[in-house]
């Protein structure tokens, strides 16, 4: 069965099903979601136009197995934009999301949840963006998680002078982002972002926790720069995840994160449509750029 017609300039995305559940228990249609990625298509587009998607599909809803693709299949129409990307023994054709139109056909194709590189096509050893994931061991520590993540913006703006930016998970943490200028490689990045992360767990001791084994952390917040890797995505700003409530990884202002009744999952795609009219949270951020290796000189001088 087949629904409405989506155009985009002279692109053409017809609908299949768009009657059917992927979100059952909140009544979230796949429809929905293709209303939903092209209301965020504006503010979305800019933060990821050029980076290698991962797609996480749900074709028999989010209470199914998902499906982790990113090899663009043969049948994707020719418009939609692809990257060979190389990885060990051969390369993978990956999907780019530079026009609305894309982000409609991948939901069609029941794809909740667009996760992106850290990376940009023509420079993808290099890094342009630092990612710090603060992952509490519940649900119940969000209030946690965002002192912690106050405490890290201290450290990397008025330590290291970078500019910081956070978002939800659409899970139970927060994702924050630092603009870099890709001039070092991935393992240079890295080791930045776990030093930082050491000296945030040092000052912070009873708070955070840089420990990969979760029955190591005593129950802290575990500061983890591991995406911080060739071929490693995270959910890109303003994702769908696939969980109950159509959560959605929402970017913040950082005054957002003093508001005690701020919770990790209130930001949905429902609600999310509502804040695009406002002011942009991360707005400035693609003209930043910042030098890791400096940064990281800074972050050596620190007693």
């Amino acid at each position: 069965m087949t629904g409405e017609v989506i155009r985009d300039g002279q692109i053409t995305v017809e609908l299949s099903h768009p009657e059917k559940l992927l979100f059952p228990a909140d009544g979230v249609t796949k429809g929905d979601l293709v209303q939903y990625y092209l209301a965020a298509a504006g503010r979305m587009l800019p933060l990821i136009a050029d980076r290698p998607v991962t797609m996480i599909r749900y074709p028999d809803g989010i209470t199914a197995h998902p499906i982790l693709q990113k090899n663009a299949p043969d049948y994707f129409p020719d418009w939609i934009t692809r990257a060979e990307v190389a990885k060990q023994g051969g390369s993978v054709r990956h999907v780019i999301c530079d026009k609305p139109a894309t982000l409609a056909y991948l939901a069609n194709q029941a794809c909740v949840e667009v996760h992106v590189f850290l990376s940009r096509v023509g420079s993808l050893d290099h890094p342009d963006q630092l990612i710090f994931d603060l992952d509490p061991p519940d649900d119940e520590q969000f209030a946690g998680v965002r002192r912690a993540a106050l405490l890290l913006r201290e450290l990397l703006e008025s330590d290291l002078g970078l500019t910081a930016y956070v978002k939800t998970t659409g899970g139970k943490g927060l994702h924050v982002h630092v603009p870099l200028d890709a001039a070092q490689d991935f393992e240079t990045v890295r080791q930045l972002a776990r030093q930082a992360g050491g000296v945030l767990a040092a000052r912070a001791p009873d708070l955070v926790s840089t420990e990969q084994r979760k029955d190591k952390r005593g129950g802290l917040i575990y500061a983890d720069a591991m995406r911080n890797a060739y071929g490693q995505h995270a959910a890109a700003p303003y994702s769908v995840r696939g969980r109950p409530g159509a959560p959605v990884a929402t970017p913040l202002d950082w005054a957002e994160l003093d508001d005690d009744g701020l919770s990790a999952h209130q930001f949905t795609v429902a609600t999310v449509p509502g804040r695009l009219g406002g002011d942009d949270p991360w707005a400035g951020m693609p003209r930043r750029r910042y030098s890791a290796r400096k940064a990281a000189e800074r972050l050596s001088q620190l007693g």
